[in-house]
């Protein structure tokens, strides 16, 4: 599976507001073999969905799939 660059949405969090929420968010270790995209691009997938007020569905492709997304805010 082709993962594509991205080159960032206006809903991103920055480094500071990532290094703040990170440890609350971190269900399993960043390196997890059952971990295939970073916590912090399913992070701001949540955070774009919010903000924009799209269906899961619509997400665009260059971040995680909606799915997966989904799951994790469950957690």
């Amino acid at each position: 599976m082709e993962k594509r660059r991205r080159t960032g949405y206006p809903s991103d969090v920055s480094d500071e507001e990532w290094a703040f929420v990170a440890p609350y968010l971190t269900l399993c270790k960043e390196d997890a073999e059952q971990r295939d995209y970073p916590l912090l691009a399913v992070f701001n997938a949540v955070r774009y969905v919010v903000r924009c007020g799209i269906p899961w569905r619509m997400m665009p492709n260059d971040l995680p799939p909606w799915n997966v997304v989904y799951q994790q805010l469950r957690r």
